[in-house]
């Protein structure tokens, strides 16, 4: 039996990995995923105290280097890089660990500092807890974006972005929510049982809204649910967006940015499996996992294949009955479950609506007259929500938005649902109808 470098200290490891992702940019999940595959020593519960810790600090660096720069005896650029990541970490346990007693979060921190920084990492800490764990944020009033960014911890740019998109007062309650742990929520599989049957089976609460969604508060009572396909992950609002396209038994379906691929396989379920789904995706690597998905779900009515979704097949124009254009967007809707989205450069947003406008356009012309072509996102910035479909209805009269309603949930044709609102991802959601 192999162990690791860290030899079972979760802390030391997590402190590790986030070295690593900073100094080298790498995704933090797949980062953590390996490092925790290779600690073969290490007990489930060091794991589990691991993983929070590694994305407690991604989650709040902002916040974390907002006290550590305001308590520092030192300028703030002078912070060893290693000496910084501990302080984030201590200062995470302090704020956001009920469960860890004060005493051990500092005592834990100063053991792994390096010996001459012990005093003045300590010295941060102890004092954050006499001064009665204040943040000390800046004045809402004075300095509004400011005071979004180091209380939620997102980029001045982002936190600028939403109160533009939906005022300040909106803005502060959607970051707000994005600081709830998430559910895992998955699809059931109503080819083999229906939602009633698979709920008092494996036991979680039924979704809200869309109509065969079940929550648990982790995946571990449902891993085996999972494993046999009687289920598989997806948040309620992207089933919400699959009841939407409404696709019908006997149809043909066309999704043409499928990967992972839970839309195809919803829309699949909707047809019970008959019909045809034409699954696409950019990338090869990809299909693979389509097409596993899809064979451990039970489902014949599925391909899955490599294209360009901004390139639209000309033995394929106005083919379709339904076609869901599900594009590459910002993610800014999915913070809570993606906590390192936020730090991605802002300014690369503005080169994602002419992809979507391009994918929609290529979905367009796939669409059969009188057929639906539904445009969704997970973002909930309006330039690649609202703006984008405001834009292409103008340039396709010949489309028109389609009114629909999922669970009581009513729409005139564009849906934006929001974690404060919804309880569900920030999700946007375009019906429209051609002819």
């Amino acid at each position: 039996m192999s162990v690791g470098v860290n030899s079972g200290n979760p802390r030391a490891l997590a402190l590790d990995i986030l070295l690593r992702c900073e100094a080298a940019g790498q995704y933090a999940n797949l980062a953590l995923d390996s490092a925790l595959k290779r600690e073969s020593a290490m007990t489930g519960v060091d794991k589990a105290l691991c993983t929070a810790l590694f994305y407690s600090v991604i989650e709040h660096r902002i916040t974390l280097d907002h006290i550590v720069d305001g308590r520092s005896s030192i300028p703030p650029s002078a912070i060893e890089r290693r000496v910084r990541m501990l302080l984030r970490m201590g200062l995470a346990q302090l704020l956001y660990f009920d469960r860890i007693p004060d005493h051990a979060a500092i005592h834990e921190t100063v053991e792994l500092t390096p010996k001459r920084s012990k005093g003045f990492v300590n010295a941060i800490l102890r004092g954050f807890c006499r001064d009665g764990k204040a943040m000390n944020c800046p004045n809402a009033e004075i300095e509004p974006m400011r005071y979004l960014s180091v209380r939620y911890s997102v980029p001045e740019a982002l936190a600028e972005a939403f109160v533009k998109g939906y005022g300040f007062t909106r803005a502060e309650s959607i970051l707000t929510a994005f600081e709830r742990t998430p559910d895992v929520t998955v699809r059931v599989n109503t080819l083999r049982r229906s939602r009633e049957a698979f709920v008092k089976e494996f036991g979680g609460t039924p979704t809200d809204i869309a109509p065969n969604g079940v929550r648990f508060p982790d995946a571990g009572r449902i891993a085996d649910a999972l494993a046999a396909g009687d289920c598989f992950v997806q948040d309620e609002a992207s089933q919400i967006c699959v009841e939407a396209l409404g696709a019908q038994p006997d149809e043909r379906i066309l999704d043409l940015c499928a990967a992972p691929g839970s839309k195809s396989f919803g829309a699949a379920l909707s047809m019970k499996s008959t019909g045809e789904v034409a699954s696409f995706d950019l990338h090869e690597n990809k299909i693979s996992l389509i097409r596993r998905g899809a064979a451990l779900l039970g489902l014949d009515n599925l391909t899955a294949n490599a294209a360009d979704a901004r390139q639209a097949d000309p033995e394929v124009l106005g083919l379709f009955d339904r076609v869901l254009a599900d594009v590459p967007c910002s993610g800014y809707g999915v913070l809570a479950k993606k906590p390192d989205i936020r730090y991605k450069n802002f300014a690369d947003a503005a080169g994602l609506p002419p992809v979507q406008a391009a994918i929609l356009e290529s979905g367009a012309k796939c669409v059969r007259d009188g057929g639906i072509l539904v445009y969704s996102t997970c973002t909930l910035l309006p330039a690649e929500n609202e703006e984008q479909v405001t834009e292409f209805l103008k340039r396709h009269p010949e489309f028109r938005l389609e009114p629909f309603t999922v669970g009581g949930l009513s729409s005139d044709g564009m849906l934006t649902l929001a974690p404060d609102t919804h309880g569900t991802d920030g999700f946007f959601i375009a019906k429209l109808r051609k002819g």
